[in-house]
């Protein structure tokens, strides 16, 4: 198993594009530039081959530009948006929330602030759920950051009264979902998304829907729906708007 590496959050968009061109120009490695650069970041241990493929790239670009959109909207809320790390893994690896597999999917702890995600998980996504493209990978990701602008703010704490911990779970996982789509709102001015890349994420939404991974009882949900997942994050990617993602102030359940 390769150690893990730990991507921070301080580059920023613009940041990683500067490495990437320095990478071209120099022929340096772009995970030995980006450790040079930024101060928040570092590796856990020598990265594996899963730290310098074309989607650890990628995965960079997108984390930053979460990064940007995220820090934009907390000051406007006259707040401080504290960046995730991302660590990618292979196999498995150690986490503040426990051990780490690649059978999990990717997750995000909130006791280190850290998003985990094996890169072999995309691969899945693409054969076994159908959900290919460099928007689904980035969808994914976006969700993640979801749970840690939730962590944040604490919605994940909330549980509306009378309801199950699966339906709280379905509250804070569709959130999750809208703030992904505010991200990808965003996105459309530093990485022209079009139409196709939209399409690419709400298919990925539409595989990883509780329905369509076998699940027939709604009362053992915890991620929603796929109509659910896909509703959300059109709705968070059409406004732009994070208060529009306030799946805790939908008082029925079953109106989600």
């Amino acid at each position: 198993m390769s150690g893990p590496m730990r991507i921070g959050g301080g580059l920023g968009l613009g940041g990683v594009l500067l490495v990437l061109a320095l990478s071209f120009f120099t022929g340096q490695d772009p995970a030995d530039l980006v450790q040079g650069l930024d101060p928040g970041g570092g590796a856990a241990s020598q990265p594996g081959p899963a730290a310098t493929d074309e989607s650890s790239r990628f995965m960079r670009v997108v984390l930053g530009d979460t990064e940007e959109t995220w820090d934009a909207i907390f000051r406007e809320m006259g707040q401080r948006y504290e960046p995730p790390k991302l660590v990618l893994f292979e196999g498995a690896t150690e986490s503040a929330c426990g051990l780490g597999q690649s059978a999990m999917g990717p997750f995000y702890c909130p006791r280190d602030r850290d998003i985990y995600l094996d890169l072999t998980f995309f691969n899945e996504l693409a054969q076994r759920f159908g959900a290919p493209g460099d928007f689904a990978q980035a969808y994914v990701l976006a969700h993640e950051v979801g749970h840690h602008v939730q962590n944040l703010i604490g919605s994940t704490r909330l549980q509306p009264n009378g309801e199950t911990s699966n339906q709280a779970s379905v509250r804070v996982e569709l959130q999750a979902d809208c703030f992904a789509g505010v991200w990808g709102r965003s996105a459309q001015s530093t990485l022209e998304i079009t139409d196709e890349d939209l399409g690419e994420a709400l298919t990925a939404a539409h595989a990883i829907g509780d329905d369509t991974l076998g699940h027939s009882d709604e009362r053992k949900f915890t991620h929603g729906s796929s109509e659910q997942r896909k509703r959300w994050f059109r709705r968070g990617f059409e406004s732009g708007d994070p208060r529009q993602c306030d799946t805790f102030a939908v008082r029925n359940y079953r109106e989600l």
